[in-house]
Protein backbone atom coordinates (compact mmCIF):
# COMPACT_ATOMS: atom_id res chain seq x y z
CA UNK A 1 0.00 0.00 0.00
CA UNK A 2 1.35 3.33 -0.90
CA UNK A 3 2.70 5.71 1.69
CA UNK A 4 0.62 7.75 4.06
CA UNK A 5 -0.69 11.10 3.07
CA UNK A 6 -1.35 14.24 5.11
CA UNK A 7 -3.34 17.26 4.15
CA UNK A 8 -3.32 20.77 5.64
CA UNK A 9 -6.26 22.03 7.59
CA UNK A 10 -7.35 24.55 10.17
CA UNK A 11 -8.92 22.43 12.87
CA UNK A 12 -11.61 24.68 14.28
CA UNK A 13 -12.68 26.27 11.03
CA UNK A 14 -13.85 23.00 9.51
CA UNK A 15 -15.06 21.08 12.51
CA UNK A 16 -18.18 23.23 12.56
CA UNK A 17 -19.28 21.53 9.35
CA UNK A 18 -19.83 18.33 11.31
CA UNK A 19 -20.65 19.27 14.87
CA UNK A 20 -20.31 22.04 17.45
CA UNK A 21 -16.74 22.09 18.69
CA UNK A 22 -14.76 23.25 21.63
CA UNK A 23 -11.37 23.92 20.07
CA UNK A 24 -8.71 24.49 22.65
CA UNK A 25 -10.85 23.31 25.56
CA UNK A 26 -9.60 19.73 25.60
CA UNK A 27 -13.01 18.39 24.60
CA UNK A 28 -11.62 17.55 21.16
CA UNK A 29 -12.73 18.75 17.75
CA UNK A 30 -15.34 16.02 17.40
CA UNK A 31 -17.57 17.92 19.80
CA UNK A 32 -19.04 14.81 21.48
CA UNK A 33 -17.87 13.29 24.74
CA UNK A 34 -17.43 9.78 23.36
CA UNK A 35 -16.05 10.75 19.94
CA UNK A 36 -12.33 11.00 19.27
CA UNK A 37 -10.64 13.08 16.58
CA UNK A 38 -7.67 11.86 14.56
CA UNK A 39 -5.40 13.33 11.89
CA UNK A 40 -6.06 12.15 8.35
CA UNK A 41 -5.70 12.97 4.64
CA UNK A 42 -8.25 12.80 1.84
CA UNK A 43 -8.12 9.44 0.00
CA UNK A 44 -6.80 9.49 -3.53
CA UNK A 45 -9.74 7.48 -4.91
CA UNK A 46 -13.38 6.78 -4.05
CA UNK A 47 -13.68 4.39 -1.11
CA UNK A 48 -14.54 1.31 -3.15
CA UNK A 49 -12.70 -1.58 -1.49
CA UNK A 50 -11.01 -2.66 -4.73
CA UNK A 51 -10.08 0.90 -5.62
CA UNK A 52 -8.23 1.94 -2.47
CA UNK A 53 -4.52 1.18 -2.32
CA UNK A 54 -3.17 3.96 -0.11
CA UNK A 55 -3.08 4.37 3.64
CA UNK A 56 -5.63 7.10 4.28
CA UNK A 57 -8.44 5.41 2.39
CA UNK A 58 -7.40 2.11 3.95
CA UNK A 59 -7.97 3.52 7.44
CA UNK A 60 -11.62 4.12 6.61
CA UNK A 61 -12.13 0.73 4.98
CA UNK A 62 -10.67 -0.93 8.08
CA UNK A 63 -13.36 0.76 10.15
CA UNK A 64 -16.41 0.24 7.96
CA UNK A 65 -15.71 -3.24 6.55
CA UNK A 66 -15.00 -6.74 7.79
CA UNK A 67 -13.95 -9.49 5.41
CA UNK A 68 -13.46 -13.23 5.48
CA UNK A 69 -10.21 -12.77 7.40
CA UNK A 70 -8.93 -10.12 9.77
CA UNK A 71 -5.32 -9.46 10.71
CA UNK A 72 -4.80 -9.62 14.45
CA UNK A 73 -4.11 -6.01 15.57
CA UNK A 74 -1.17 -7.17 17.67
CA UNK A 75 0.43 -10.06 15.80
CA UNK A 76 -0.73 -9.46 12.22
CA UNK A 77 -1.80 -13.10 11.96
CA UNK A 78 -4.66 -13.77 9.53
CA UNK A 79 -7.65 -15.08 11.48
CA UNK A 80 -11.17 -16.00 10.41
CA UNK A 81 -13.64 -13.11 10.65
CA UNK A 82 -16.69 -13.65 8.43
CA UNK A 83 -15.27 -16.95 7.25
CA UNK A 84 -16.76 -19.88 9.12
CA UNK A 85 -14.33 -22.03 7.17
CA UNK A 86 -12.04 -21.96 4.13
CA UNK A 87 -11.26 -25.51 3.03
CA UNK A 88 -8.98 -26.94 0.36
CA UNK A 89 -7.37 -30.27 -0.48
CA UNK A 90 -5.06 -29.09 -3.24
CA UNK A 91 -4.24 -25.40 -2.57
CA UNK A 92 -6.04 -24.51 -5.79
CA UNK A 93 -9.73 -25.20 -5.16
CA UNK A 94 -11.23 -23.58 -2.07
CA UNK A 95 -14.68 -23.86 -0.50
CA UNK A 96 -15.70 -20.85 1.57
CA UNK A 97 -18.50 -20.84 4.13
CA UNK A 98 -19.66 -17.43 5.38
CA UNK A 99 -20.81 -17.05 8.99
CA UNK A 100 -24.53 -16.63 9.55
CA UNK A 101 -26.10 -13.51 11.08
CA UNK A 102 -23.89 -10.81 9.56
CA UNK A 103 -25.47 -7.71 8.01
CA UNK A 104 -24.45 -4.47 6.35
CA UNK A 105 -25.27 -1.28 8.23
CA UNK A 106 -28.22 -0.67 5.85
CA UNK A 107 -29.79 -3.94 7.02
CA UNK A 108 -28.89 -6.11 4.03
CA UNK A 109 -27.61 -9.60 4.91
CA UNK A 110 -24.02 -10.53 4.11
CA UNK A 111 -24.15 -13.61 1.89
CA UNK A 112 -21.85 -15.58 -0.37
CA UNK A 113 -23.10 -13.46 -3.23
CA UNK A 114 -21.94 -10.32 -1.36
CA UNK A 115 -18.38 -11.55 -1.78
CA UNK A 116 -18.63 -13.03 -5.26
CA UNK A 117 -20.31 -9.94 -6.75
CA UNK A 118 -17.76 -7.66 -5.07
CA UNK A 119 -14.80 -9.67 -6.35
CA UNK A 120 -16.20 -9.82 -9.88
CA UNK A 121 -16.69 -6.05 -9.80
CA UNK A 122 -13.16 -5.49 -8.52
CA UNK A 123 -11.61 -7.71 -11.18
CA UNK A 124 -13.49 -6.20 -14.14
CA UNK A 125 -11.44 -4.18 -16.59
CA UNK A 126 -14.43 -1.92 -17.21
CA UNK A 127 -14.48 -0.78 -13.60
CA UNK A 128 -10.81 0.25 -13.62
CA UNK A 129 -10.15 -0.67 -10.00
CA UNK A 130 -6.65 -0.01 -8.63
CA UNK A 131 -6.56 -3.34 -6.81
CA UNK A 132 -7.88 -5.48 -9.66
CA UNK A 133 -4.65 -7.47 -9.73
CA UNK A 134 -5.46 -8.96 -6.31
CA UNK A 135 -8.03 -11.09 -8.13
CA UNK A 136 -5.50 -12.16 -10.74
CA UNK A 137 -4.96 -15.49 -8.99
CA UNK A 138 -8.57 -16.51 -9.67
CA UNK A 139 -9.29 -18.52 -12.80
CA UNK A 140 -10.79 -16.47 -15.61
CA UNK A 141 -9.03 -13.22 -14.71
CA UNK A 142 -7.36 -13.15 -18.12
CA UNK A 143 -10.80 -12.83 -19.75
CA UNK A 144 -12.29 -10.39 -17.23
CA UNK A 145 -9.17 -8.23 -17.15
CA UNK A 146 -7.03 -8.99 -20.24
CA UNK A 147 -3.62 -7.38 -20.57
CA UNK A 148 -4.71 -5.96 -23.91
CA UNK A 149 -7.91 -5.70 -25.86
CA UNK A 150 -11.51 -5.69 -24.69
CA UNK A 151 -12.95 -7.57 -21.75
CA UNK A 152 -14.13 -10.99 -22.91
CA UNK A 153 -16.16 -12.10 -19.86
CA UNK A 154 -18.23 -10.34 -17.21
CA UNK A 155 -17.44 -12.65 -14.31
CA UNK A 156 -14.54 -14.75 -13.07
CA UNK A 157 -15.03 -18.38 -14.10
CA UNK A 158 -13.28 -19.45 -10.90
CA UNK A 159 -16.00 -18.03 -8.65
CA UNK A 160 -19.25 -19.96 -8.07
CA UNK A 161 -22.02 -19.31 -5.55
CA UNK A 162 -23.11 -22.72 -4.28
CA UNK A 163 -25.51 -21.68 -1.53
CA UNK A 164 -26.68 -18.66 0.51
CA UNK A 165 -23.53 -18.85 2.61
CA UNK A 166 -21.14 -20.89 0.47
CA UNK A 167 -19.05 -20.28 -2.62
CA UNK A 168 -16.08 -21.87 -4.31
CA UNK A 169 -12.87 -20.34 -5.60
CA UNK A 170 -10.70 -21.97 -8.24
CA UNK A 171 -7.30 -20.41 -8.78
CA UNK A 172 -5.31 -20.42 -11.99
CA UNK A 173 -2.50 -22.19 -10.14
CA UNK A 174 -1.78 -23.50 -6.67
CA UNK A 175 -1.36 -20.77 -4.07
CA UNK A 176 -1.10 -22.22 -0.59
CA UNK A 177 -1.24 -18.88 1.26
CA UNK A 178 -4.19 -17.51 -0.71
CA UNK A 179 -6.53 -17.58 2.34
CA UNK A 180 -4.11 -15.35 4.25
CA UNK A 181 -4.56 -12.59 1.65
CA UNK A 182 -8.31 -12.39 2.24
CA UNK A 183 -8.07 -9.89 5.09
CA UNK A 184 -7.03 -7.22 2.61
CA UNK A 185 -9.85 -4.68 2.03
CA UNK A 186 -10.06 -5.41 -1.72
CA UNK A 187 -11.73 -8.71 -0.77
CA UNK A 188 -14.45 -7.06 1.35
CA UNK A 189 -18.12 -7.88 0.63
CA UNK A 190 -20.44 -5.32 -0.93
CA UNK A 191 -24.19 -4.80 -0.45
CA UNK A 192 -26.64 -4.79 -3.34
CA UNK A 193 -26.98 -1.01 -2.82
CA UNK A 194 -23.44 -0.65 -4.22
CA UNK A 195 -24.66 -1.99 -7.56
CA UNK A 196 -28.22 -0.65 -7.71
CA UNK A 197 -27.28 2.97 -6.90
CA UNK A 198 -23.54 3.18 -7.25
CA UNK A 199 -23.31 6.98 -7.19
CA UNK A 200 -25.25 7.17 -3.93
CA UNK A 201 -23.09 4.47 -2.38
CA UNK A 202 -19.84 6.19 -3.38
CA UNK A 203 -21.06 9.47 -1.87
CA UNK A 204 -21.75 7.69 1.44
CA UNK A 205 -20.26 4.17 1.54
CA UNK A 206 -22.12 1.43 3.40
CA UNK A 207 -20.17 -1.42 4.95
CA UNK A 208 -20.46 -4.15 7.57
CA UNK A 209 -17.83 -3.03 10.09
CA UNK A 210 -18.09 -1.53 13.59
CA UNK A 211 -18.44 2.02 12.23
CA UNK A 212 -20.66 3.70 9.67
CA UNK A 213 -19.94 6.93 7.80
CA UNK A 214 -22.11 9.81 8.92
CA UNK A 215 -20.71 12.59 6.72
CA UNK A 216 -17.69 13.59 4.67
CA UNK A 217 -16.52 17.01 3.47
CA UNK A 218 -13.55 16.63 1.15
CA UNK A 219 -10.57 18.62 2.35
CA UNK A 220 -12.10 18.95 5.79
CA UNK A 221 -13.22 15.90 7.75
CA UNK A 222 -15.04 12.57 7.75
CA UNK A 223 -17.31 11.66 10.64
CA UNK A 224 -17.63 7.96 11.47
CA UNK A 225 -19.94 6.81 14.22
CA UNK A 226 -20.31 3.55 16.10
CA UNK A 227 -22.79 1.14 14.52
CA UNK A 228 -24.78 -0.13 17.47
CA UNK A 229 -26.12 -3.17 15.62
CA UNK A 230 -22.69 -4.43 14.59
CA UNK A 231 -22.70 -8.22 15.16
CA UNK A 232 -18.95 -8.78 15.58
CA UNK A 233 -17.04 -9.29 18.80
CA UNK A 234 -14.75 -6.33 18.04
CA UNK A 235 -17.41 -3.69 18.75
CA UNK A 236 -16.23 -0.09 19.00
CA UNK A 237 -15.38 0.99 22.54
CA UNK A 238 -16.03 4.62 21.68
CA UNK A 239 -18.96 6.47 20.11
CA UNK A 240 -17.14 7.38 16.95
CA UNK A 241 -14.11 8.81 15.18
CA UNK A 242 -13.85 12.10 13.31
CA UNK A 243 -10.98 11.99 10.83
CA UNK A 244 -9.71 15.52 10.34
CA UNK A 245 -7.74 16.47 7.23
CA UNK A 246 -4.28 17.97 7.65
CA UNK A 247 -1.52 18.74 5.19
CA UNK A 248 1.06 19.42 7.86
CA UNK A 249 1.78 16.81 10.53
CA UNK A 250 3.42 19.51 12.64
CA UNK A 251 0.10 21.35 12.79
CA UNK A 252 -1.65 18.12 13.78
CA UNK A 253 0.92 17.54 16.50
CA UNK A 254 0.57 21.03 17.96
CA UNK A 255 -3.21 20.65 17.86
CA UNK A 256 -2.88 17.54 20.03
CA UNK A 257 -0.83 19.56 22.50
CA UNK A 258 -3.43 22.35 22.43
CA UNK A 259 -6.36 19.98 22.99
CA UNK A 260 -7.88 20.59 19.56
CA UNK A 261 -7.10 17.08 18.29
CA UNK A 262 -7.05 13.76 20.11
CA UNK A 263 -4.71 11.63 18.00
CA UNK A 264 -1.90 12.20 15.52
CA UNK A 265 -0.74 8.93 14.00
CA UNK A 266 2.45 10.20 12.39
CA UNK A 267 4.60 12.23 14.78
CA UNK A 268 6.77 14.53 12.61
CA UNK A 269 10.52 14.15 12.75
CA UNK A 270 10.95 17.71 14.01
CA UNK A 271 9.02 16.84 17.18
CA UNK A 272 10.72 13.55 18.07
CA UNK A 273 13.27 15.15 20.38
CA UNK A 274 10.46 16.59 22.53
CA UNK A 275 7.60 14.15 22.12
CA UNK A 276 8.07 12.11 25.29
CA UNK A 277 8.17 15.24 27.43
CA UNK A 278 5.46 17.08 25.50
CA UNK A 279 2.98 14.22 25.77
CA UNK A 280 3.99 12.94 29.20
CA UNK A 281 4.18 9.31 28.06
CA UNK A 282 1.23 9.45 25.64
CA UNK A 283 3.50 8.45 22.78
CA UNK A 284 3.68 5.19 20.82
CA UNK A 285 6.72 3.98 18.87
CA UNK A 286 6.28 0.40 17.63
CA UNK A 287 7.64 -1.66 14.68
CA UNK A 288 5.45 -1.68 11.61
CA UNK A 289 5.39 -3.35 8.22
CA UNK A 290 6.56 -0.23 6.42
CA UNK A 291 9.59 0.17 4.16
CA UNK A 292 10.83 3.40 2.63
CA UNK A 293 12.60 3.11 -0.73
CA UNK A 294 13.71 5.17 -3.69
CA UNK A 295 12.06 3.91 -6.86
CA UNK A 296 13.27 4.55 -10.41
CA UNK A 297 11.50 5.35 -13.71
CA UNK A 298 12.49 2.42 -15.92
CA UNK A 299 10.27 3.82 -18.66
CA UNK A 300 13.06 6.43 -18.98
CA UNK A 301 15.65 4.32 -20.82
CA UNK A 302 18.52 6.28 -19.29
CA UNK A 303 17.73 4.51 -16.00
CA UNK A 304 17.27 1.09 -17.60
CA UNK A 305 20.74 0.13 -18.77
CA UNK A 306 23.54 -2.04 -17.47
CA UNK A 307 25.47 1.08 -16.57
CA UNK A 308 22.48 2.53 -14.75
CA UNK A 309 22.36 -0.58 -12.57
CA UNK A 310 25.85 0.27 -11.33
CA UNK A 311 24.77 3.88 -10.80
CA UNK A 312 21.77 2.80 -8.72
CA UNK A 313 23.99 0.58 -6.57
CA UNK A 314 26.49 3.40 -6.22
CA UNK A 315 23.78 5.79 -5.08
CA UNK A 316 22.67 3.24 -2.50
CA UNK A 317 26.22 3.08 -1.13
CA UNK A 318 26.37 6.89 -1.01
CA UNK A 319 23.52 7.05 1.53
CA UNK A 320 24.49 7.03 5.20
CA UNK A 321 21.36 5.34 6.49
CA UNK A 322 22.53 4.95 10.06
CA UNK A 323 23.43 8.59 10.48
CA UNK A 324 20.10 9.73 9.01
CA UNK A 325 17.97 7.37 11.12
CA UNK A 326 19.81 8.26 14.32
CA UNK A 327 20.01 12.03 13.92
CA UNK A 328 16.88 12.88 11.97
CA UNK A 329 14.45 10.15 12.98
CA UNK A 330 15.88 9.49 16.45
CA UNK A 331 15.67 5.73 16.03
CA UNK A 332 12.04 5.62 14.91
CA UNK A 333 13.53 4.22 11.70
CA UNK A 334 16.03 1.38 11.25
CA UNK A 335 18.46 1.15 8.30
CA UNK A 336 17.06 -1.33 5.79
CA UNK A 337 19.13 -4.35 4.83
CA UNK A 338 16.52 -6.05 2.65
CA UNK A 339 13.31 -5.25 0.74
CA UNK A 340 10.75 -6.59 3.25
CA UNK A 341 10.25 -5.83 6.96
CA UNK A 342 11.46 -7.30 10.26
CA UNK A 343 7.84 -7.68 11.38
CA UNK A 344 7.60 -10.73 9.08
CA UNK A 345 10.21 -12.57 11.13
CA UNK A 346 12.61 -15.12 9.69
CA UNK A 347 9.84 -17.67 9.13
CA UNK A 348 7.85 -15.08 7.20
CA UNK A 349 10.70 -14.25 4.85
CA UNK A 350 12.63 -11.40 6.46
CA UNK A 351 16.32 -11.92 5.84
CA UNK A 352 18.54 -9.41 7.63
CA UNK A 353 21.56 -8.42 5.57
CA UNK A 354 20.24 -9.66 2.23
CA UNK A 355 21.23 -6.36 0.61
CA UNK A 356 24.85 -6.93 1.66
CA UNK A 357 27.49 -4.31 0.96
CA UNK A 358 25.18 -2.51 -1.48
CA UNK A 359 23.36 -1.03 1.52
CA UNK A 360 26.55 -0.13 3.42
CA UNK A 361 27.80 3.45 3.39
CA UNK A 362 30.95 3.38 1.28
CA UNK A 363 31.68 6.70 -0.47
CA UNK A 364 34.78 5.45 -2.30
CA UNK A 365 32.98 2.45 -3.80
CA UNK A 366 29.94 4.64 -4.55
CA UNK A 367 32.06 7.02 -6.62
CA UNK A 368 33.72 4.10 -8.39
CA UNK A 369 30.44 2.41 -9.36
CA UNK A 370 28.82 5.62 -10.57
CA UNK A 371 31.89 6.38 -12.68
CA UNK A 372 31.91 2.83 -14.11
CA UNK A 373 28.19 3.15 -14.90
CA UNK A 374 28.73 6.24 -17.01
CA UNK A 375 27.70 8.80 -14.43
CA UNK A 376 24.33 9.92 -13.15
CA UNK A 377 21.78 10.09 -16.01
CA UNK A 378 21.23 13.73 -16.87
CA UNK A 379 24.11 14.72 -14.59
CA UNK A 380 21.99 15.19 -11.46
CA UNK A 381 19.77 13.08 -9.20
CA UNK A 382 16.42 14.76 -8.61
CA UNK A 383 14.47 12.95 -5.89
CA UNK A 384 10.76 13.66 -6.33
CA UNK A 385 8.47 13.66 -3.29
CA UNK A 386 5.21 15.17 -2.09
CA UNK A 387 5.81 18.35 -0.10
CA UNK A 388 2.56 18.45 1.88
CA UNK A 389 4.26 17.13 4.98
CA UNK A 390 7.46 18.36 6.57
CA UNK A 391 9.18 15.02 7.16
CA UNK A 392 9.62 14.04 3.50
CA UNK A 393 11.55 17.22 2.71
CA UNK A 394 13.80 16.63 5.70
CA UNK A 395 14.81 13.09 4.83
CA UNK A 396 15.12 13.81 1.10
CA UNK A 397 17.43 16.71 1.94
CA UNK A 398 19.39 14.44 4.28
CA UNK A 399 19.71 11.74 1.59
CA UNK A 400 20.88 14.33 -0.95
CA UNK A 401 23.40 15.80 1.48
CA UNK A 402 24.78 12.31 2.05
CA UNK A 403 25.03 11.63 -1.70
CA UNK A 404 26.61 15.03 -2.35
CA UNK A 405 29.17 14.53 0.41
CA UNK A 406 30.01 11.03 -0.80
CA UNK A 407 30.46 12.18 -4.39
CA UNK A 408 32.23 15.43 -3.51
CA UNK A 409 29.70 17.44 -5.52
CA UNK A 410 27.17 19.66 -3.77
CA UNK A 411 24.93 19.65 -6.84
CA UNK A 412 24.89 15.91 -7.54
CA UNK A 413 21.52 15.47 -5.78
CA UNK A 414 18.59 17.81 -5.13
CA UNK A 415 15.05 17.38 -3.89
CA UNK A 416 12.20 17.87 -6.35
CA UNK A 417 9.04 18.67 -4.35
CA UNK A 418 5.51 18.32 -5.71
CA UNK A 419 2.85 20.24 -3.83
CA UNK A 420 0.38 17.56 -2.79
CA UNK A 421 0.21 13.81 -2.44
CA UNK A 422 -2.59 13.66 -5.03
CA UNK A 423 -0.50 15.54 -7.61
CA UNK A 424 2.51 13.38 -6.75
CA UNK A 425 0.56 10.16 -7.25
CA UNK A 426 -1.07 11.45 -10.43
CA UNK A 427 2.31 12.29 -11.96
CA UNK A 428 3.62 8.87 -11.00
CA UNK A 429 0.58 7.26 -12.59
CA UNK A 430 1.19 9.21 -15.79
CA UNK A 431 4.84 8.07 -15.77
CA UNK A 432 6.21 11.60 -15.49
CA UNK A 433 9.10 10.90 -13.11
CA UNK A 434 12.46 12.03 -14.49
CA UNK A 435 14.53 10.38 -11.77
CA UNK A 436 14.21 8.53 -8.45
CA UNK A 437 11.10 9.16 -6.38
CA UNK A 438 9.78 8.44 -2.90
CA UNK A 439 8.14 5.03 -2.68
CA UNK A 440 7.06 4.09 0.82
CA UNK A 441 5.31 0.72 1.08
CA UNK A 442 2.99 -0.36 3.86
CA UNK A 443 2.20 -4.06 3.77
CA UNK A 444 -1.29 -5.10 2.76
CA UNK A 445 -0.94 -8.45 4.52
CA UNK A 446 1.99 -9.97 6.44
CA UNK A 447 3.53 -12.14 3.69
CA UNK A 448 6.88 -11.72 1.94
CA UNK A 449 4.96 -12.04 -1.33
CA UNK A 450 3.27 -8.70 -0.61
CA UNK A 451 6.57 -6.85 -0.38
CA UNK A 452 7.72 -8.20 -3.74
CA UNK A 453 5.03 -9.07 -6.26
CA UNK A 454 2.92 -5.86 -6.17
CA UNK A 455 6.05 -3.71 -6.53
CA UNK A 456 8.37 -5.56 -8.88
CA UNK A 457 6.37 -8.13 -10.89
CA UNK A 458 5.97 -7.17 -14.53
CA UNK A 459 2.80 -5.10 -14.95
CA UNK A 460 1.82 -5.17 -11.26
CA UNK A 461 -0.39 -2.25 -10.29
CA UNK A 462 2.05 -0.78 -7.77
CA UNK A 463 5.08 -1.31 -10.01
CA UNK A 464 5.17 2.44 -10.57
CA UNK A 465 8.60 2.48 -12.18
CA UNK A 466 7.67 -0.34 -14.61
CA UNK A 467 10.66 -2.52 -13.71
CA UNK A 468 10.57 -5.91 -15.43
CA UNK A 469 12.72 -8.99 -15.00
CA UNK A 470 11.84 -12.46 -16.30
CA UNK A 471 13.91 -14.28 -13.67
CA UNK A 472 12.10 -12.43 -10.89
CA UNK A 473 8.68 -13.15 -12.42
CA UNK A 474 9.51 -16.82 -12.83
CA UNK A 475 10.61 -17.22 -9.21
CA UNK A 476 7.49 -15.46 -7.94
CA UNK A 477 5.29 -17.75 -10.03
CA UNK A 478 7.07 -20.81 -8.60
CA UNK A 479 6.78 -19.50 -5.05
CA UNK A 480 3.05 -18.86 -5.43
CA UNK A 481 2.55 -22.42 -6.72
CA UNK A 482 4.50 -24.02 -3.87
CA UNK A 483 2.22 -25.72 -1.32
CA UNK A 484 4.96 -25.99 1.30
CA UNK A 485 5.11 -22.61 3.04
CA UNK A 486 8.80 -22.82 3.98
CA UNK A 487 9.77 -23.70 0.41
CA UNK A 488 7.61 -20.86 -0.90
CA UNK A 489 9.39 -18.40 1.39
CA UNK A 490 12.80 -19.57 0.15
CA UNK A 491 11.72 -19.05 -3.46
CA UNK A 492 10.48 -15.57 -2.66
CA UNK A 493 13.84 -14.84 -1.06
CA UNK A 494 15.53 -15.95 -4.27
CA UNK A 495 13.29 -13.53 -6.14
CA UNK A 496 14.28 -10.82 -3.68
CA UNK A 497 17.89 -11.63 -4.55
CA UNK A 498 17.12 -10.66 -8.16
CA UNK A 499 15.79 -7.32 -6.90
CA UNK A 500 19.03 -6.88 -4.96
CA UNK A 501 21.32 -7.83 -7.84
CA UNK A 502 19.62 -5.25 -10.06
CA UNK A 503 19.03 -2.65 -7.30
CA UNK A 504 15.51 -2.37 -8.68
CA UNK A 505 14.78 0.09 -5.87
CA UNK A 506 17.04 1.46 -3.15
CA UNK A 507 15.91 0.34 0.33
CA UNK A 508 16.34 3.14 2.86
CA UNK A 509 14.86 2.21 6.23
CA UNK A 510 12.21 0.25 8.05
CA UNK A 511 9.68 2.54 9.67
CA UNK A 512 8.14 2.29 13.09
CA UNK A 513 4.60 3.37 13.66
CA UNK A 514 4.39 6.48 15.81
CA UNK A 515 1.46 8.24 17.41
CA UNK A 516 0.72 10.81 20.06
CA UNK A 517 -2.58 11.31 21.81
CA UNK A 518 -4.45 13.56 24.22
CA UNK A 519 -5.39 13.00 27.85
CA UNK A 520 -8.96 12.16 26.78
CA UNK A 521 -7.85 8.84 25.28
CA UNK A 522 -6.74 5.52 26.72
CA UNK A 523 -6.05 2.03 25.36
CA UNK A 524 -4.41 3.53 22.26
CA UNK A 525 -2.37 1.16 20.09
CA UNK A 526 -1.09 0.81 16.54
CA UNK A 527 -1.46 -2.41 14.59
CA UNK A 528 1.45 -3.94 12.59
CA UNK A 529 0.31 -1.82 9.63
CA UNK A 530 0.94 1.37 11.66
CA UNK A 531 -2.79 2.17 11.75
CA UNK A 532 -4.52 3.05 15.04
CA UNK A 533 -6.76 0.30 16.38
CA UNK A 534 -9.64 2.76 16.47
CA UNK A 535 -12.31 0.37 17.72
CA UNK A 536 -10.33 -0.35 20.93
CA UNK A 537 -9.68 3.29 21.89
CA UNK A 538 -11.56 4.57 24.92
CA UNK A 539 -12.59 8.22 25.30
CA UNK A 540 -12.90 10.04 28.60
Amino acid sequence: MRGARHARWAACAVAAVLAPTACGTGVGAGGAAGVLTSSWGDPQNPLEPANTNEVQGGKVLDMIFRGLKRYDPRTGKAENMLAESIETRDSRNFTVTVKDGWKFSNGEPVTARSFVDAWNYGASLRNNQKNAYFFGYIEGYDKVHPESGAQRADTLSGLKVTGPRTFTVRLGQKFSTFPDTLGYPAFAPLPRAFFTDHAAWVSKPVGNGPYRIESYTKGSAMALRKWDAYPGEDKARNDGVTLMVYTDSNTAYTDVLAGNLDLVDDVPATQLKNVRTDLDGRYINTPAGILQTLAFPYYDKKWDTGGARKVRTGLSMAINRRQITETLFRNTRTPATDWTSPVLGAEGGYQAGLCGSACDYDPARARELIREGGGIPGGQVKITYNADTGSHKQWVDAVCNSINNALGNDKACVGNPIGTFADFRNQIGRHKMAGPFRAGWQMDYPLIQNFLQPLYYTGASSNDGQWSNKDFDRLVDRANAETDRAKAVRLFQQAEGVVRDNMAAIPLWYQNGSAGYSQRLSNVALNPFSVPVYDEIKVG
